[in-house]
C-alpha cells in the first residue's frame, strides 16, 4: 500500500522539480565571435564587442541577472581556420555567433550556422551574395555592398564617365562586389571596361605588375575594391609609376575610409600617397551617445585598453551585441529556457572518422532569429533594423575626399535621393583661414567693368557681379578675397596679372580678361562670359546719303498708317462731295481717279477741285491741320539727316589701316599691342598708347596729320560703351579677331569647370543679360542707342493723339451724313408707297431687300439739288438726273 503511494509522490515531486528547472531564467547566455584580431576592423571590433559585453552585464534593465558571455576565436584571416574555430566555439553551446569580419569566411560559417540553427550576425562581411535564401540564418548590422556599389556608380554617372577599371581581390568579397558594381554601372549605360584581380595575399609585385598593365589601357578612372590595407600599398605604387597625377581619377569603397579612420594622428603621414582620391564611408549620424562613447574610447586609449582609433566597423560591432542581447532578453522573457540537442546522425558516427559527437543544435535558433529580424533599437550607429533580405535599414555614405592630408567630407548619398550637393574636387580650393586670392585690374578708365571704389577696398563693376553670381551657382563655399591689382592712374596690364595668376600670387584673376593664346598657355580660364574681339573705330561719313534717304525720317508703322490716312480721307471726302460737288460726279473712272488725286494733293495744300459741303470742310481742316504738323516734322528730320556735319575717313578696314601708314591708337593694357606687333607686324612707332575715352576721342579728332591717330583698334565691348556716347565715330569693317573674356585660375584648378558650368547656367538662365542690363543698359544699351542715332527716326507713338483726332472728326462726319441720307431715303419711299400688286407679294423676302439696297444706292447717287426738288414737287429724281 505503501509503494503504491510512494511511486505517484516520487513521480510528482520529479516533475515539480522538472518543471521549475525548466522555467527559471538561465544564468548565463554564451554567444560567439569569430574574427582576425590583429586586423584593420578586428583590433577596433574587439574592444568595441568587449566594451558591449561590459555595458550589458551592467544594465540591471537588460537580461535582467543573466550574466552575457562573449567567446572569442581568432580566423587569422583565413577561411581554413576559421572553419575549425567555430567549432571550438559552437562547443561552448552558444546562441548566436558575432561576426565575422571576412566574407568568405562568413560564406563557409554560414553553412555551419544553418546546420546547428545558430544566427550568425555579422557586422563587417558586405558580399551582397550573404543576403540570398541559401543563408537563412545570416544576418548583417552593416552596410551590403549591393548598396555600397549603387552609391558609386552614382558618384560615377555624376561626373560622366562611361568607363572605368576595376581593382579588386580575387575573393567572394572582391568578385561579387565588382560583379555587383558592373550591373549598376549598366543601368547609368556606363560599364567595367577591365576588371583587375589581385591574389588574396598580394604583394606590391603583384600591385606593380597590375598596374603596368593597366597603364596601356584606354580608361583612367579606377575603382579600388579591396580589403583595409594599413601600408595603403596599391596607392603608393600608384605614385611610384605617376599614377596619381590630374590624368587618373582614384575611387575606392570604404575599406579606405576604415583604414584611414583607424590612423593615429602620428601616423596620418602616409595620407600623403592618396591626395585626390575619392572614397566612400558609411554614415553615421551624430548623437550624444556617439559623442560619449568616442570620449570613452579616447579614455581606454590612454589606459592601453584600445589599440586602434575607432571606426565605422567598431561601432556597428558594438551595437551588434547590443541588439544580439536584447533579442535573447525577448526570447528568455517569451519562452524561458534555452535548450540544445544533439543531432543523431553525428552522434552515432564513430570517433575514429571525425569528432562531431559533441555538436548541438540551438533549439531555440529559428526563434532568436525571429527575434532578431525584429530589433527596433537606437544604437552608436543609429537606428538598428533588418529588411526582408536580413540587411540593416541603413541611412547611405559620405563622399569624402583627401586633400592635403586631410580627411574632407564633400558630399552625402542614399538610395532616395543619389549623390546630393557636393563634388569631390581632389583638392581643396580654399578655407576661412585661406581664402582665395582673387587679383582684380583696378581700372583707370572704362569703370564700369571692374575697379577699386574710391581706395576703399569695395570692388565693383559688371565683370564682379559676373562672379559673384556665378560663385553662388558653384556646389561648395568658396571663400575669396579681391585684391586690386595696379595703381588706378592707368590701366594695369593684363598679360602681367595673368602672370601673377601663374606664378602663385594670385590664385585667380577676375576681370575683362581676354581668352588670348599666350594667356591659356599658361592658366586655365573659365568658360567666356562675354563675347568680343578686336574692332577698328574711326571717323565716319553721318550724311547718310542713299537712293532711299527720303524714307528714313520716319518708321515703317509710321508710313503704313500715314498712307492708311490718305486713303481714308479720300473716301469720305469723294461720299460726303458726290451730291453737291460736280467736280466729284461723272463716269466711275474719273470719280476714282479725282477721289485719290484730290487725296494726295492736299500735300501740297492747292486743289483743283472745291469742298462744298459743310461736312467735308470740317474734315479737310482737321486733315490739313495733321498735314502740316506731319509735313514739317518730315521736313525737319530729313534735313537733320542730310545736313549733319560731314566726317569722313578713306579707312575701309584692316589691311587699308595697315597700308595707310597712319598711327593706330590702342588701350592701355590690352593685348591689342601685342596682337598688332606680333601678328601683324605694325611697326611699335606707329602705335599710340590712349588711356580713356577722352583720350579716344581727342585723338581721333585731331586726326593723323595734326598728332593724333587715324583710327583706334580696341575690344568691341569697350567701343561699344565709347560710341554710346559719341555721333561721329563708328566702327569701320568687321571685327577681325574673335575671343572671349573669362576668368583666370592656375593650371588644373577644378574651380575653372565648376565657374564655367556656373557661367553657362547663368546664360540660359538669363542672369548674365539682366547684370548685362543693369550696368550698361541704364540710358538704354549702346547696340541701341548706336541704332537709334544711326536712324534718328520719327515712331508713330510720337504722333497717335494727332491721327486719333483726325480719324474721330473724319469717321463722325461720315456717320452724320450716312443717318441723314437714310432718312432721306425713307421718306422718299414714303412718298412713292403703292399698294403691293399679287405678283409682289409672290416675290421672296432676299428679292425685296435686294431691290431695297439697289434703290438707296441709286438714291444716294442722286443730286442734293434733285432730291430738294423731289420733296418739293413729288416726283421723281432719277427722271431729271444728270
Amino acid at each position: 500500500m505503501r509503494q503504491g503511494v510512494a511511486l505517484p509522490l516520487h513521480t510528482l515531486i520529479w516533475v515539480f522539480l522538472t518543471g521549475s528547472l525548466y522555467c527559471q531564467r538561465p544564468s548565463v547566455v554564451n554567444i560567439g565571435a569569430i574574427f582576425t584580431f590583429n586586423s584593420v576592423i578586428g583590433r577596433v571590433a574587439r574592444t568595441a564587442m568587449e566594451a558591449a559585453v561590459s555595458d550589458v552585464n551592467a544594465d540591471p534593465r537588460i537580461l535582467n541577472g543573466t550574466e552575457l558571455r562573449l567567446h572569442m576565436e581568432d580566423a587569422n584571416c583565413s577561411v581554413f581556420l576559421g572553419s575549425v574555430e567555430v567549432f571550438q566555439v559552437l562547443d561552448k553551446n552558444i546562441v548566436a555567433i558575432v561576426g565575422p569580419q571576412s566574407s568568405s569566411i562568413a560564406h563557409m560559417i554560414s553553412e555551419i550556422a544553418n546546420g546547428l540553427q545558430v544566427p550568425l550576425i555579422s557586422y563587417a562581411a558586405t558580399d551582397p551574395s550573404l543576403s540570398a535564401l541559401q543563408f537563412p540564418f545570416f544576418l548583417r548590422t552593416t552596410q551590403s555592398d549591393a548598396y555600397q556599389m549603387a552609391a558609386m556608380a552614382d558618384l560615377i554617372d555624376f561626373y560622366g564617365w562611361k568607363e572605368v577599371i576595376a581593382v579588386y581581390v580575387d575573393d567572394d568579397y572582391g568578385r561579387n562586389g565588382v560583379y555587383t558594381l558592373g550591373d549598376e554601372l549598366e543601368k547609368k549605360m556606363s560599364r567595367i571596361s577591365y576588371k583587375l584581380a589581385l591574389p588574396v595575399q598580394f604583394n606590391l609585385s603583384d600591385i606593380t605588375e597590375l598596374l603596368n598593365k593597366s597603364k596601356v589601357l584606354g580608361p583612367r578612372v579606377y575603382v579600388v575594391h579591396v580589403d583595409p590595407d594599413p601600408r595603403l600599398r596599391i596607392f603608393t605604387v600608384a605614385k611610384q609609376l605617376q599614377m596619381m597625377t590630374s590624368s587618373y581619377v582614384w575611387l575606392a569603397t570604404d575599406w579606405l575610409s576604415t583604414t584611414i579612420d583607424s590612423f593615429s594622428p602620428t601616423n596620418r603621414t602616409s595620407l600623403t600617397v592618396l591626395e585626390g582620391v575619392v572614397t566612400l564611408r558609411q554614415h553615421i549620424p551624430q548623437s550624444n551617445r556617439k559623442r560619449a562613447f568616442i570620449s570613452r574610447w579616447k579614455k581606454m586609449q590612454k589606459e592601453g585598453l584600445a589599440s586602434s582609433e575607432l571606426n565605422a566597423y567598431g561601432l556597428c560591432a558594438y551595437d551588434t551585441v547590443w541588439a544580439v542581447a536584447h533579442s535573447i532578453e525577448n526570447f528568455i522573457n517569451e519562452y524561458r529556457n534555452i535548450s540544445f540537442s544533439f543531432i543523431d546522425r553525428l552522434h552515432d558516427m564513430k570517433p575514429s572518422e571525425i569528432e562531431l559527437g559533441k555538436l548541438k543544435v540551438f533549439d531555440g535558433g529559428s526563434l532568436l532569429r525571429r527575434k532578431l529580424l525584429k530589433t527596433n533599437m537606437s544604437g552608436l550607429t543609429g537606428q538598428v533594423q533588418f529588411n526582408e533580405d536580413r540587411n540593416r535599414v541603413i541611412g547611405g555614405y559620405d563622399v569624402i575626399n583627401i586633400d592635403q592630408m586631410t580627411i574632407r567630407t564633400v558630399g552625402f548619398w542614399t538610395n532616395y535621393s543619389g549623390g546630393n550637393t557636393e563634388r569631390p574636387r581632389g583638392w581643396e580650393i580654399a578655407n576661412n583661414e585661406k581664402p582665395l586670392r582673387i587679383g582684380v585690374p583696378k581700372r583707370a578708365s572704362f569703370v564700369e567693368f571692374v575697379t577699386e571704389l574710391n581706395d576703399s577696398h569695395t570692388i565693383q563693376g559688371y565683370c564682379i557681379d559676373v562672379f559673384i553670381e556665378a560663385q553662388k551657382l558653384v556646389p561648395y563655399e568658396i571663400p575669396y578675397r579681391f585684391e586690386p591689382f595696379g595703381n588706378g592712374l592707368s590701366n594695369p596690364n593684363y598679360d602681367e596679372l595673368v602672370k601673377m595668376v601663374a606664378e602663385n600670387v594670385f590664385d585667380a584673376a577676375v576681370g575683362d580678361i581676354a581668352i588670348v593664346k599666350n594667356r591659356t598657355s599658361i592658366v586655365d580660364f573659365s568658360q567666356p562670359y562675354a563675347t568680343t574681339g578686336l574692332v577698328i573705330v574711326a571717323p565716319i561719313d553721318n550724311s547718310k546719303s542713299n537712293a532711299w534717304v527720303f524714307l528714313k525720317p520716319f518708321t515703317w508703322e509710321m508710313w503704313c498708317v500715314t498712307a492708311a490716312f490718305f486713303v481714308m480721307i479720300a473716301v469720305v471726302i469723294w461720299t460726303l462731295e458726290h451730291r453737291v460737288n460736280k467736280d466729284f460726279r461723272g463716269p466711275p473712272k474719273r470719280q476714282l481717279v479725282t477721289m485719290f488725286l484730290f487725296s494726295f494733293s492736299t500735300l501740297f495744300k492747292k486743289n483743283q477741285e472745291d469742298i462744298m459741303s459743310p461736312l467735308g470742310r470740317l474734315v479737310m481742316v482737321v486733315w490739313l491741320f495733321l498735314l502740316m504738323v506731319i509735313t514739317s516734322s518730315y521736313t525737319a528730320n530729313l534735313t537733320s539727316i542730310l545736313t549733319v556735319q560731314q566726317l569722313s575717313s578713306p579707312i575701309t578696314g584692316i589691311d587699308s589701316l595697315i597700308a595707310s601708314n597712319w598711327p593706330i591708337g590702342y588701350q592701355v593694357g590690352s593685348f591689342a599691342y601685342s596682337y598688332l606687333t606680333e601678328s601683324l607686324y605694325i611697326p611699335r612707332s606707329r602705335l599710340v598708347q590712349l588711356g580713356s575715352p577722352e583720350e579716344y576721342e581727342k585723338a581721333l579728332r585731331q586726326g593723323p596729320y595734326d598728332g593724333g591717330v587715324g583710327a583706334i583698334i580696341d575690344e568691341l565691348t569697350y567701343i561699344e560703351l565709347f560710341l554710346s556716347r559719341q555721333t561721329d565715330f563708328g566702327i569701320i569693317g568687321q571685327t577681325f579677331t574673335r575671343s572671349g573674356w573669362g576668368f583666370a585660375f592656375q593650371r588644373d584648378s577644378p574651380l575653372a569647370i565648376d565657374m564655367s558650368t556656373a557661367i553657362l547656367k547663368l546664360s540660359e538662365s538669363g542672369e548674365l543679360q539682366k547684370i548685362h542690363e543693369k550696368w550698361f543698359c541704364k540710358m538704354g544699351c549702346p547696340s541701341e542707342k548706336n541704332l537709334e542715332s544711326e536712324l534718328n527716326q520719327l515712331h508713330l507713338i510720337s504722333f497717335w493723339g494727332l491721327y486719333l483726332l483726325c480719324g474721330i472728326f473724319t469717321l463722325t462726319a461720315f456717320l452724320i451724313f450716312l443717318l441723314r441720307v437714310v432718312l432721306q431715303f425713307v421718306r422718299y419711299k414714303k412718298q412713292q408707297a403703292v399698294p403691293p400688286s399679287p405678283l409682289s407679294s409672290s416675290s421672296s423676302w432676299s428679292t425685296r431687300f435686294s431691290q431695297s439696297i439697289h434703290n438707296f444706292v441709286d438714291f444716294i447717287d442722286e443730286k442734293e439739288e434733285a432730291i430738294k426738288r423731289m420733296f418739293i414737287h413729288g416726283g421723281n429724281p432719277q427722271g431729271q438726273a444728270t
